[in-house]
């Protein structure tokens, strides 16, 4: 039987059952504290801003969704598929971006997939339906079902702040990659997406920061992040450099000044 997550007595109402099934999870809630559902829109306006929102800082993410469904009111797969994809790079997407959502639109247009309908499929079955589409990944597909569907067995493994929660609330040596995470998670079942609900809370308690959705960086982006690590290092380099005579000579005045 398939659950759903659509209001925080649903939340709180498979929480009980999830750390019911699963005791290590009680004191794990009790840190946590009161949390709420977290929703967006479904069908192919969800998924597509959950696509131009990958790999981007929340502040960037929002501001492309807001100029892309400013640009097609309403927000339709025909109208997307059909624009020119230098109008779509001037609101700030990526060719990969323009490919994605182009080409989900066509597979909505043409009824290979149901956006709507696929929530009442089983977790791994819609899962596997979704990251067919091109530019859908696990994350994507995952985050998806969990908050534009209300998906409550959903479990995006590949989250990065899921994982860390997940090593402090359970105590274990390292972070768990997706693959380790997935396993966990099998005692989880059918409420993996409120145990996911769960470590985001618990993430921004332990953490002091945010922890919805941190989407792990690919292999494409590898570069950027040392280029951006050398440039630091860099600059780290440029501020150590020794100190001239004049400035260690009133250094060493200053220290011998009584206070």
């Amino acid at each position: 039987m398939t659950h759903f997550l659509h209001s925080d007595d649903d939340l709180r109402a498979g929480l009980a059952q999830l750390i019911a099934a699963d005791p290590r999870l009680v004191p794990v809630a009790e840190k946590a504290g009161v949390f709420s559902l977290r929703r967006r829109e479904g069908g192919y306006p969800g998924l597509c801003a959950i696509v131009c929102g990958q790999q981007l800082s929340t502040a960037s993410a929002a501001a492309i969704r807001a100029r892309l469904f400013a640009a097609f009111d309403p927000f339709h797969h025909d109208a997307v598929r059909k624009a020119r994809p230098e109008k779509l790079k001037r609101l700030g997407l990526s060719n990969n971006k323009i490919k994605a959502i182009k080409e989900i639109g066509k597979a909505v247009a043409a009824n290979h997939i149901d956006l709507d309908a696929i929530g009442n499929m089983d977790a791994d079955v819609a899962h596997e339906a979704l990251i067919g589409l091109h530019g859908v990944g696990p994350w994507t597909a995952d985050i998806y079902l969990l908050f534009c569907l209300g998906h409550a067995d959903a479990f995006p493994a590949g989250d990065l702040a899921v994982q860390e929660a997940a090593r402090i609330a359970l105590n274990l040596r390292k972070r768990p990659d997706a693959k380790a995470l997935t396993k966990i998670a099998e005692a989880w079942r059918p409420w993996r997406g409120v145990a996911a609900h769960l470590m985001w809370a618990y993430y921004h308690v332990v953490k002091k920061r945010e922890g919805i959705a941190l989407q792990p960086a690919t292999k494409k982006h590898w570069p950027q992040i040392k280029k951006a690590k050398t440039v630091k290092k860099a600059k780290s380099v440029k501020n150590s450099k020794p100190k001239t005579k004049k400035a260690k000579g009133a250094r060493r005045a200053t220290r011998r000044s009584p206070a």
